[in-house]
């Protein structure tokens, strides 16, 4: 796999991927991992738009986000990672992080290559923690993270009421060295 930064050109196939990827949402086996009713698992039109701007602003900035992606041989996208700053003051030691891995290149280390590749990224930036939220049913997501070094902080018991379930949301974050 190789892994590439977004480019503005690509945002479009990036956002077709990402709303394949949304299908399968509390689908078919997999686990909910966005907050999103399975019938209205797509890609909000307005947060495709702040998705987009913020990779144009410069990092450490309000809004700012990087995205990179994993593309397998035929130049398909695999999965993808980004990152992007946290909406407080004063909090530009830190970042907060999205992922998702498409279904057939799941449970092959496509996730950790992501998740290397966008600490080694924060660390150079000078980032020294990455923060995440996940839905906590979402635990091959959970035990993807803790085998990266990633710690909970806290769990927000029934935060989402979804397609008729409760589910609760676990916050994260690694220490980068």
């Amino acid at each position: 796999m190789k892994i590439e930064k977004l480019a503005l050109a690509d945002f479009e196939v990036f956002l077709a991927y990402l709303n394949d990827h949304l299908s399968d949402n509390g689908r078919g086996g997999t686990a909910y991992f966005q907050p999103l009713p399975r019938a209205d698992s797509h890609f909000p039109v307005e947060k495709a738009d702040g998705f987009k701007a913020g990779i144009g602003i410069d990092v450490g900035q309000p809004g700012w986000r990087r995205v990179w992606l994993a593309r397998d041989a035929d130049g398909a996208i695999a999965g993808h990672i980004d990152l992007r700053g946290h909406p407080e003051r004063h909090t530009g030691h830190r970042c907060l992080l999205g992922m998702g891995v498409d279904r057939a290149y799941r449970q092959q280390g496509l996730g950790g290559a992501l998740l290397a590749h966008a600490a080694q990224w924060a660390l150079v930036s000078g980032i020294q923690w990455i923060d995440l939220q996940v839905l906590s049913v979402n635990t091959p997501a959970i035990n993807l993270y803790q085998r990266h070094g990633y710690r909970k902080t806290g769990e927000i018991p029934n935060m989402f009421h979804i397609d008729g379930q409760y589910f609760s949301y676990t916050s994260m974050t690694t220490r980068l060295r």
